[in-house]
């Protein structure tokens, strides 16, 4: 009787058991089919593209009539968040750590590229690294231009290095932040150049043309995009472009090679989203993004800019960003500690 009875119980905890597993089974089947759902749906609210530098930046001016001709396309919002901070790391950071769903995505430029190398120069433990994001879409690969604003003296770049030579350190250049994409091929020139001049580093490419503009720095290296109205205006001079070629928005300036000066920098601005982001999301987002970016809209407001419309796909856009990684950190471990 005693061993029947416990044979019960054993069979009725079985039983339990095997409902137990079925029911979970049945529960990871239903979230599966829900993700996929969800996944397949995508996306089915606003969506938020962080933008890490303050308004006015390369990757703002990018951004905003991106994120214009792709609400239509996505029929749900698209909002520009600004988290500057840092020369772009903090919105960066914020980016990296958001979740992995779609509905958080970045738009940077060249300098997230080099954020982990100025950790190891400094023996850092790195806050982010490139392998937590997955690239996107590349929109814009466009040249620099050296400045100078129009209360300086210099209408050449012989000019300035003339006079930067007889004053060290007299002569100050504004940028987005130590080590961010405006600091790096101004380094990169003067060291080229036997120059020194001093650094004033603000927060973003919006606050480094203001203070070009406002006197409080000199020299500026820009993107022809953030200061092509300014040069327009004659409130800043460009003196030099960082590009292979004449920059098409600017024929008549020189390349710093044409000068001398073996010296190419160009800016970038990319669309990533968080590592961990569904395949199936991203995919809509490659395949959205590209009709976005073809746009007349987009295109307009890309020319209008003075900027270079060179769009990259996913798979062409992570060779590129791999190789040109490796470009950004050999400048940043050529300018070393500063």
């Amino acid at each position: 009787m005693a061993r029947g009875k416990r044979r019960k119980k054993i069979d009725g905890g079985s039983m339990h058991r095997r409902r137990f597993i079925a029911g979970t089974a049945a529960a990871a089947a239903a979230f599966t089919t829900r993700t996929g759902a969800a996944q397949a749906s995508y996306p089915t609210r606003a969506i938020t593209i962080i933008n890490p530098f303050p308004p006015g930046g390369a990757a703002d001016v990018v951004a905003r009539p991106f994120a214009a001709a792709l609400e239509p396309i996505l029929k749900q919002p698209v909002v520009i968040e600004t988290k500057a901070g840092a020369a772009g790391q903090v919105g960066a950071q914020f980016a990296a750590n958001a979740t992995p769903d779609g509905y958080t995505l970045l738009v940077h430029i060249v300098s997230i590229s080099g954020f982990a190398e100025v950790d190891k120069v400094f023996g850092r433990q790195p806050k982010f690294t490139r392998a937590d994001f997955v690239p996107i879409a590349r929109f814009t690969e466009g040249p620099m231009v050296l400045l100078a604003n129009d209360q300086t003296a210099y209408k050449t770049l012989p000019e300035l290095v003339d006079d930067a030579k007889k004053r060290p350190n007299q002569i100050i250049f504004s940028s987005s932040g130590l080590y961010g994409a405006l600091h790096l091929p101004t380094a990169l020139f003067a060291k080229a150049a036997g120059i020194e001049m001093r650094h004033l580093p603000t927060n973003g490419g919006g606050p480094a043309l203001t203070a070009l503009l406002g006197n409080n720095a000199q020299v500026l290296v820009s993107s022809v995009a953030a200061a092509h109205a300014q040069i327009k205006a004659g409130k800043a001079r460009a003196l030099a472009c960082f590009s292979a070629k004449r920059a098409p928005a600017l024929p008549d300036v020189p390349t710093l090679k044409e000068l001398g000066f073996d010296v190419e920098f160009s800016l970038w601005v990319g669309l990533f989203a968080p590592k961990g982001t569904p395949e199936a999301v991203v995919a809509k987002l490659r395949e959205e993004a590209k009709k976005a970016a073809a746009s007349e809209q987009f295109v307009k407001a890309i020319d209008n800019l003075g900027d270079v419309l060179a769009y990259q796909d996913q798979p062409e856009f992570a060779k590129f960003w791999d190789e040109d990684a490796k470009r950004v950190e050999e400048a940043v471990q050529a300018i070393g500690k500063i």
